[in-house]
Order: C-alpha cells, then structure tokens, then sequence
C-alpha cells in the first residue's frame, strides 16, 4: 500500500515540475545592445505634449482679485475641487460630470466668454487665450485648465488589465505597465504591441522592453486613447496545456489518497 501511495505522489511532484521556464534573458528589462556601452546616456528628444481635441473634457478653473466676479466663471470648481488624483486613477474611471466638453468644431463654451476655440491647442496655449478673453472682465486673471479624460489601456499577460485615467497629462510605456501591476512571467516583453489613433487611421507598433532603444522610440510616450497589449508567451500556452493533460492524472491521485486516509482511519 505504501509503494502504491508513493507512487501516486511522485507523479504528482513531477506533473508539479512540467511548466516550462522562462529565461532570465527574456524578462529582463533594458538590455544593453552589444555595441553599447554599460552607462550610455540617451538624450531625451520625444517627449510628447498632447493637444486638445474635439470631444476632450476638460477642466477650466478661473481665479482673479475678485474672487466673486471669478466664481461666476467656475460652474463645476465645486466638484472639480473635490476630484482627487487618487479618484482620477481608479481604473476605469472617467469624469463625465465635471468639466467642459470640447465640441466638435474644437470649441468650448464658456460664461460670457460664449465660444472659444481650443481645438488644436495645448492646455497652456489655451491658457493664455482664454486668460486673454477674461481680461475685460476680471482684474488679473489667472486661468488653470486640465484634460480631464486622457486615457490609455492595458491590455493582455499584465497583473491587473484596465483602463487608467492620467491626470498629468504626460505617461510613459512602462509607467502604464507599473499602473496595471506590471507584465506577468507569461508576458513576452519583446512583443508588445501598441495601437494608436492618429490623423483618423489606427498604427500598429511592435515594442520590445528588453533593449534600451525603447527609451529613444516614438511609442515611449503614450497618447491618449493609446492601447497597450501583451501577447502571452509560450510558457503560458504550454503551461496551460500540461494542466489540463495532467489534470485528470491530479484528480486520480488526490482521490486515491482520499480513499486510502479514509481507510486508514477506519
């Protein structure tokens, strides 16, 4: 009997050992190239500053020497105000309720003001403007605005997938990855794929996190709407395959071991 239970239980110990390993080589992050040298500095020469789009939420906070006068051109500053960084992350999350709506001709509509146009601007150049048009009315204006949904998705063999609001505008690759919990064992770090809008057409773009010239990359920066995906890798299918093969093999042996604890106490 008990060469029949040791049995049992080396097989499960060797279907515990079947998963496949992943090298060290393929999750390491930031490789050097061969011809690179250990401590190469790389100039930074694609930071992105994103511009208002038709469609954009944005938030228009407006402050002067009267703070009357200004409350009159902060209809959502209550809740804007309340609108924490730590609420904005929540994933998934998107302030629909707060915040004016860039129209589709890229304008938007302010006390007074009526329209401006801010389609195409950054948020400071739309700063200025706006600050410009308050002048007639307000003594020393100041104005603050903010995009309220810059989104980006990830997607895919990440700890935790989702959508992520940014508030400050400005995300990096492997920022959005440390938001999502980071890339899996499973995840091929040398494949990851980005889709993004531009100009009305969709790019497809290969990343690979392993060499350093993703720091030097146009998709080092992410757009908003950007989706990240991580394309699991083969330990992963084989893993999953070796499960279900030696699941049946599992179930036998754990019911044998019942079957025999049970006899035992009797």
């Amino acid at each position: 009997m008990n060469f029949a239970v040791n049995k049992y239980l080396a097989a499960l110990a060797i279907a515990g050992c079947l998963t496949s390993c992943v090298s060290q080589k393929e999750v390491a992050y930031f490789q050097n190239a061969e011809n690179e040298a250990p401590d190469q500095a790389i100039a930074i020469t694609n930071r992105f500053t994103p511009t208002i789009q038709p469609t954009d939420i944005l938030s228009i906070y407006v402050t002067s020497l009267n703070p009357e006068a200004s409350s009159f051109f902060n209809p959502y500053a209550a809740v804007a105000q309340g609108t924490t960084i730590t609420q904005m992350l929540q994933p998934g999350q998107i302030p629909t309720n707060i915040g004016y709506l860039v129209d589709t001709e890229g304008n938007v509509e302010l006390p007074m003001l009526g329209k401006v146009k801010v389609s195409g601007l950054t948020t400071l150049q739309a700063r200025d403007q706006v600050r410009e048009k308050l002048k007639p009315y307000l003594k020393e204006p100041t104005v603050n605005i903010r995009m309220l949904n810059f989104k980006v998705s990830v997607m895919g063999e990440v700890v935790r997938p989702s959508m992520f609001t940014i508030p400050n505008e400005q995300i990096t690759l492997p920022e959005a990855l440390s938001l999502a919990g980071d890339i899996t064992i499973f995840g091929r770090r040398d494949n990851v794929l980005i889709i993004r809008e531009t100009n009305g057409k969709r790019e497809f773009a290969r990343i690979n996190l392993n060499r350093r010239d993703l720091f030097s990359s146009p998709y080092y920066y992410l757009h908003p709407n950007d989706v990240v995906y991580v394309q699991p890798g083969k330990a992963r299918t084989t893993s999953a395959d070796r499960f279900f093969q030696t699941a049946p093999l599992l179930v036998s042996g754990l019911s044998f071991i019942a079957v025999i604890l049970l006899n035992i106490n009797r």
